[in-house]
């Protein structure tokens, strides 16, 4: 299983320089790291990144994450992947690009595994 951040593109940089990434603001207020599975990243994209555009789409394997992975209720009760703590580089399996077109995200084929066409 894989499991996906989503994040701004210069958000991934500064994480990638400093070794390990920390959060985005709305992370640090809900005192986790959110993350998504593949069938619930397109929706977490549409509803929190809508019209942003220069976002990243973060490929990780949660299995590398330890303890401090929860799954925990969020949306209607479905269990979403929360991580307490730093989320180290060595979990990463994959980054790309996330571009917006016509409005909408469109994920990558090489780290996912439903690809959404423009």
């Amino acid at each position: 299983m894989t499991i996906y951040k989503i994040c701004s593109a210069a958000e991934w940089a500064a994480a990638e320089a400093a070794g390990a990434y920390r959060g985005s603001a709305v992370d640090h207020k809900d005192g986790f790291i959110h993350f998504s599975t593949a069938e619930q990243a397109e929706e977490t994209a549409a509803r929190h990144f809508a019209g942003q555009d220069g976002l990243v789409l973060v490929a990780l394997d949660p299995e590398r994450l330890g303890d401090a992975l929860r799954w925990e209720p969020s949306r209607g009760g479905a269990l979403f992947p929360h991580l307490y703590g730093a989320l180290p580089l060595a979990a990463v399996q994959g980054v790309a690009p996330l571009p917006l077109v016509d409005g909408r995200h469109v994920f990558p084929a090489q780290l996912f595994p439903t690809v959404t066409a423009p």
